[in-house]
């Protein structure tokens, strides 16, 4: 008896640096994580703000972009980190986003290896990254790649008003 039942394609993603054509994409898919992660302030950066940071004189970050038939399936934006306990350079993820309908494809584990090798390429000690503890689904997805949460550490930040402030402090 033979299986009549067409073979199923399934397509190898494709892991590339981003392009300045990929900004608009990369700012829609910024805006769609914030509204997962439903993260507590609204998304102020505008495409031109992000295509600035990646490719503007002095660039401050890097992004990769995953496609899947050549279509745009999510992304990781990170920049570079430095630890002075290990003497080694790292990279720190800022977003790492896949599309909906690619969620438990294995795209975001394709993604983190991806970044894994870069780290390691480079000379890397770390791939580090912060998780809004809202975000559940990613909290189960990195722990089941075994990342660790970080008790020692508390995220202190200054912003706004605050910022202003400390620099008049001096």
């Amino acid at each position: 008896m033979h299986d009549t039942t067409p073979a199923q394609i399934v397509s190898t993603p494709v892991i590339r640096p981003a392009e300045p054509a990929d900004v608009d994409v990369l700012h829609r898919f910024v805006v769609e994580l914030a509204e997962v992660e439903k993260h507590p302030e609204p998304v102020a950066a505008r495409p031109q703000d992000l295509a600035d940071a990646l490719f503007g004189p002095r660039p401050v970050a890097e992004a990769v972009v995953a496609t899947i038939d050549g279509r745009p399936a999510g992304f990781a934006l990170f920049y570079p980190s430095y630890s002075t306990i290990l003497g080694r350079p790292g990279i720190h993820l800022d977003d790492l986003y896949v599309s909906p309908e690619h969620r438990g494809s294995g795209l975001g584990r394709a993604l983190l290896a991806h970044l894994a090798d870069l780290a390691l390429r480079r000379g890397g000690g770390r791939l580090e990254w912060w998780v809004l503890r809202t975000n559940d689904p990613a909290i189960r997805f990195y722990n089941r790649l075994n990342a660790r949460e970080l008790d020692e550490i508390a995220i202190m930040r200054l912003a706004g008003e605050a910022l202003e402030e400390a620099r008049d402090l001096g």
